[in-house]
């Protein structure tokens, strides 16, 4: 939430990445920038290969794996490049050139990643969806395939799935960089899971991978050493010097998690809020959503206003309330509000009842 003094009215950052981070989150990160947990250096001259920013990665994991309820059969890695670069590092790493790559199309994101992967091995679109993800039954599977790519969560197209396919002998794999850590998960179902961290994880600058351990051994069709799954397993992410703000935010944010009853309790606020969000939406027929009821994304609330004025005025009033950062995804439009784990449930309220007002006006 954006910081306001206590007479002016509160401010609310809606924005899909970097998000909103709690307050004692970033008061922690603010005291390690000048001594980071006693060792009277910052966070920002560890070294990294050093006991102490080697604690801090240790501490990271072990909240992780708490929260996920992660099995000791899968490896977690902390990395740069952002979700899209390892758009390119899951085909390299899990397929060989000649090998077949399948992907469900969803929407924006889901579409960039099979494109991506296509430079380095072969892709089928096995099924799409565009308001909602296609039912697993209609999916044109084919066996042998090195693995199946979906994202669970389309943040430009608002778009979620509420099921998770079978676990089967082809590896699944997932974008998850906008709902990884806001509900729980059957983690068991997936080979590999990716995210970026600055929705839910912290900050920008660091990709969270989750990858079963026997996918480790798989053949790495020429990505860098540095991305390479099997090598930063070996070297516990280091093979080069890892984001290490980043990782210590991360870190931070796990622990806020866990302090807040862990991923049943944040699931519960996570829909509550959404659901504040589409009673507006749904509302006297004035605003509208793309995406069929059952998928809308609990975390990524996405609608359109009659004409494009009003949605420039919506944003421009709502701007002026203290509602900042709704516009939807250039390449999409509209309006967006992303509801990640920090944003308050006060929030969703405020948002609501301007669009009350906004429609009436």
């Amino acid at each position: 939430m954006a910081k306001s003094s206590s007479s002016a009215a509160p401010r609310y950052n809606f924005a899909s990445g970097p998000a909103a981070l709690p307050s004692e989150v970033l008061a922690e990160g603010q005291e390690a920038l000048t001594d980071c947990l006693g060792t009277g250096l910052s966070i920002l001259e560890l070294p990294f290969s050093g006991p102490d920013f080697t604690r801090i990665l240790t501490a990271a994991e072990q909240s992780l794996r708490h929260l996920l309820r992660l099995p000791e059969t899968y490896r977690v890695l902390f990395l740069q490049g952002g979700a899209s670069a390892h758009f390119a590092y899951v085909a390299q790493n899990l397929a060989a050139p000649a090998d077949c790559a399948e992907y469900v199309v969803t929407g924006l994101w889901s579409r960039r990643a099979a494109a991506e992967a296509a430079r380095y091995c072969r892709v089928r679109v096995v099924a799409e969806g565009r308001d909602a993800p296609p039912p697993e039954a209609v999916w044109d599977r084919a066996p042998g395939s090195a693995y199946c790519h979906i994202t669970t969560n389309e943040t430009a197209d608002g778009l979620q799935y509420h099921w998770l396919p079978a676990a089967g002998d082809v590896p699944l794999v997932a974008d998850m960089s906008a709902d990884l850590l806001t509900r729980p998960l059957e983690v068991e179902r997936f080979g590999l899971i990716y995210a970026s961290a600055q929705k839910n994880l912290g900050i920008a600058g660091l990709t969270l991978v989750i990858v079963r351990q026997d996918l480790l051994h798989r053949p790495c069709a020429g990505a860098p050493a540095v991305f390479d799954y099997a090598r930063q397993a070996e070297n516990r992410s280091k093979v080069n010097t890892p984001p290490t703000f980043a990782i210590f935010m991360a870190g931070a944010m796990l622990r806020w998690m866990e302090r807040r009853g862990g991923l049943e309790a944040l699931a519960e606020e996570n829909r509550r809020k959404a659901e504040v969000l589409y009673g507006a939406i749904d509302r006297g027929g004035y605003y509208s959503c793309p995406v069929a009821a059952g998928s809308r994304s609990l975390v990524n609330v996405c609608f359109r206003l009659p004409t494009p004025d009003l949605e420039a005025r919506f944003l421009a009033e709502a701007a002026g309330r203290g509602l900042l950062n709704l516009q939807g995804h250039p390449a999409v439009g509209g309006i967006r509000a992303s509801l990640y784990n920090p944003l308050p449930g006060e929030a969703a309220e405020a948002l609501a009842a301007f669009m009350d007002r906004f429609r009436r006006s």
